[in-house]
């Protein structure tokens, strides 16, 4: 039962010569970006834009403000059904590994791995499933399969090989909440808000084992939802939370300019918004209706090629694996 699956990880250098594969789930983050006859430059300036922050962020012996480079990686998880046969492949997850390169000493720091999450179970959960669900309301399974999933691969031999620490996923916070500013304040994390009660994809999340910390870093304008297991503020030194800061604080920029790259920064009670008018646009191109698009379409991918034909299998070796 417990060799029903089983995960293997590849990975690709994102970089400005960055070319998605041709299994590359279409709505992350990293694939938008390579498009175009501008692809180059796209994928350039948003490096750039990663390497200044970290600067910004590491700014202690560091005159030039240009010490330190990102250096990252797209990782790619494939999970393998091998009790269905030798074929039966499917990519569940990508992320972004971040290491951090001193380009005065030549030390390289391991970084986070985590940063630009990215699922076809979670595409289903959201674009089909949930939908398909209105009537009736959020069903009490919901995600339990996903963060399942996502748990086994944290405790897979293949994952502890290759990661040293527990991931920190970063994303945006929600518009349908409202965070109050604390006292609490950290030297690369910033200032710690608290929201008014969880978002769902907080209690989505939360079904993968993570819990939900909020902060706004120097210099930003927002705070930002880190999702992690142990000490967030202990476990993990400040070269590496500046890189998964620098990188994911880049993507929001690209990704939601409305709230993350705003004129003005949140106030002590701040309640998000994407139809706040007072913002810049980065120099760089994104596709944000194409990514609400092709998320369906992933969505109902994974409901032909996985949740049908193997849904029971994979349920049964998660719940397995779990129990």
């Amino acid at each position: 039962m417990t060799n029903e699956c089983a995960f293997s990880i590849g990975t690709t250098r994102f970089d400005e010569d960055y070319t998605p594969s041709t299994t590359s789930r279409g709505t992350t983050n990293f694939a938008n970006l390579a498009r175009g006859e501008d692809r180059r430059q796209n994928l350039r300036n948003a490096v750039t834009m990663m390497n200044t922050r970290v600067n910004e962020l590491l700014h202690w012996d560091n005159p030039g403000g240009d010490r330190y480079q990102l250096e990252l990686d797209i990782v790619s998880v494939d999970l393998h059904l091998t009790s269905v046969g030798d074929d039966a492949t499917f990519p569940v997850i990508e992320v972004l590994d971040v290491d951090i390169l001193d380009t005065t000493t030549g030390a390289r720091t391991e970084g986070i791995v985590g940063n630009n999450f990215s699922s076809y179970i979670r595409d289903y959960d959201f674009s089909v499933r949930l939908p398909g669900h209105k009537a009736t309301g959020i069903p009490s399974d919901f995600g339990d399969l996903h963060g399942q999933v996502f748990q086994r691969f944290l405790e897979s031999d293949e994952y502890r090989e290759r990661f040293p620490q527990l991931p920190v996923i970063c994303i945006s916070v929600s518009t349908s909440r409202t965070y109050t500013r604390l006292t609490n304040h950290h030297p690369i994390l910033g200032v710690e808000y608290v929201a008014d009660a969880l978002s769902l994809t907080d209690e989505y999340f939360g079904k993968m084992g993570l819990t939900v910390r909020y902060f706004m870093p120097p210099g930003s304008v927002a705070p930002l939802a880190f999702y992690h297991r142990g000490d967030l503020l202990n476990d993990y030194s400040f070269v590496a939370l500046a890189g998964t800061v620098a990188t994911m604080e880049t993507f929001q920029k690209i990704y939601r300019p409305e709230i993350y790259n705003a004129n003005t920064a949140a106030s002590e009670v701040y309640r998000p918004s994407l139809d706040y008018g007072n913002y810049s646009l980065p120099q760089v191109t994104y596709d944000r209706v194409e990514r609400t698009q092709l998320a369906t379409t992933q969505g109902k991918f994974t409901e032909v090629s996985l949740m049908e034909p193997y849904g029971d299998v994979l349920e049964r070796w998660a719940t397995k694996q779990s129990a």
